[in-house]
């Protein structure tokens, strides 16, 4: 089993960046792929970025690429999602997720077996 508490989420203007994390806890957390989702009001829970158990494949949705980036580091049990260019249409609920039984990027909800609690950033236009 494996714990996931984001932080770093806020308030920012457009154009702006933020860094979230996703700190794990638990056995064995390189054992794991993770993504990241997010929920805005009113709006499914979308996928916008994953990460394979070795950190080697990544995945973007198309609405982020290129804006953001998301790396791991299996020796700190971290998951960080770095934010740049950040657009009002960001606004949302970010969680951090992660998936066991295979090591690709899991981007879909169905792959995910633990979630965290969420962290929201809101962009101001």
């Amino acid at each position: 089993q494996v714990q996931l508490v984001e932080s770093g989420g806020g308030l920012v203007q457009a154009g702006g960046s933020l860094r979230l994390s996703c700190a794990a806890s638990g056995r064995t957390f390189s054992s794991y792929s993770v993504g990241w989702f997010r929920q805005a009001p009113g709006k499914e829970r979308e996928s916008v970025a994953a990460i394979s158990r070795s950190g080697g494949s990544r995945y973007y949705a198309d609405s982020v690429r290129g804006r953001l980036t998301i790396s791991r580091d299996n020796a700190k049990n971290t998951v960080y999602l770095q934010m740049n260019s950040l657009k009002p249409e960001d606004t949302a609920v970010y969680y951090c997720a992660a998936a066991r039984g295979y090591s690709g990027p899991p981007t879909k909800l169905y792959d995910i077996d633990y979630w965290g609690q969420g962290t929201q950033v809101t962009v101001s236009s």
